[in-house]
């Protein structure tokens, strides 16, 4: 039985807490709010974010984050993404030397667009740190539904330690050394999220949708090519899976924020009616900067960006999208791995 804390009590560290919990580890789950942790002591159910999931017995739920990260074999950081940084210095002096990390949150810190794995390894060096990512919903994975992941780690041996902690008859998982490429698609992903949703909420229909995914994608990938990230897994669970998902249902924060939006809704207004943490808002001006930074062209990204921060009708910024100069559809990415890294394993 392995000893597990949850850093985080909203909907995605409750689901997970829950599958760990079903597999048969000791979970502790911790949170800074304190009624939120009442309210998970006095109900065993997270009302607010994951109605219906009612959590074991023998799970324990706390505001000391001492006692939820030290002795634990592994560690679930599972906060938004704007609070990583200051989440993980926090827990800093309780994490040994080796105890594993493993980062479910999906984003890129606007100020210094670093990934979240990246800002975790800056505060908790001592650590070793994973991702977990892909198309996974948490209200889905609360109720049992078939699922499949992916852990990303530069060890072998973590990755494969953590894929033996979450691996159930419902949650497949799967391994990769590339922890860049799946932290860039499942960060921007959530972008393309709120431009589908936009253009639902303008009253387009599905060839808006698929030409949305499919050119959002191969944003997504020349960025992440150019970072160093593989091709292949922008074509796998953590890239195009992760996208579709969040671009189709409406379990999506992101796409309901961008139908809203569409709806001619402001972003804060937009945000204040999903009440929950609108990933895609933080990343899209990172994405934008890291597009810059590469020398990328990522149209859908920038346009969302004006959108969002620059007040332009989306109806504008679609015509804006269609109206680009003649493009082939397709280019050789192998021009873009200059950068790529040494596959580890």
């Amino acid at each position: 039985m392995a000893n597990i804390g949850i850093i985080g009590a909203g909907s995605w560290g409750t689901a997970l807490a829950w599958l760990l919990s079903n597999n048969g580890s000791r979970v502790t789950v911790w949170s800074v709010i304190e009624e939120e942790i009442q309210m998970l002591k006095e109900g065993r159910e997270q009302k607010d974010k994951l109605p219906g999931v009612i959590l074991p017995a023998d799970m324990e739920f706390t505001t000391d984050l001492a006692s939820a990260v030290e002795g634990k074999d592994m560690l679930v950081l599972a906060v938004p993404s704007p609070y990583t940084r200051s989440t993980a210095a926090k827990m800093a002096p309780y994490v040994k030397s080796g105890q594993k990390i493993i980062n479910v949150a999906k984003g890129i810190e606007e100020s210094t667009l670093m990934t979240l794995s990246e800002i975790i390894e800056e505060e908790i060096p001592q650590a070793e740190t994973a991702v977990l990512s892909g198309p996974s919903h948490a209200e889905e994975v609360g109720k049992g539904i078939p699922t499949t992941i992916v852990v990303g780690a530069k060890n072998r041996q973590t990755a494969e330690f953590l894929q033996n902690l979450f691996m159930s008859p419902v949650f497949r998982v799967y391994i990769s050394s590339d922890v860049m490429g799946i932290e860039i698609g499942a960060a921007l992903k959530n972008v393309v999220a709120l431009a589908a949703g936009m253009a639902d909420g303008l009253g387009y229909g599905d060839n808006t949708k698929a030409a949305l995914i499919t050119r959002g994608i191969a944003e997504i990938a020349r960025l992440g090519i150019s970072m160093g990230g593989r091709i292949e897994t922008f074509y796998g669970l953590t890239g195009i899976g992760d996208l579709i998902v969040t671009c189709a249902s409406m379990h999506s924060r992101n796409r309901r924020a961008g139908i809203l939006i569409g709806k001619g809704a402001s972003m804060e207004e937009a945000m204040k009616e999903v009440k929950m943490v609108v990933e895609g808002v933080y990343s899209a001006k990172a994405g934008y900067a890291l597009s810059q930074k590469y020398g990328v062209s990522m149209p859908i990204v920038e346009q969302v960006n004006r959108i969002l921060f620059e007040g332009m009708p989306a109806s504008d910024a679609v015509k804006e999208l269609m109206l680009r100069d003649k493009k082939v559809e397709n280019i050789d990415l192998r021009q873009l791995y200059q950068n790529s890294v040494e596959i580890p394993w």
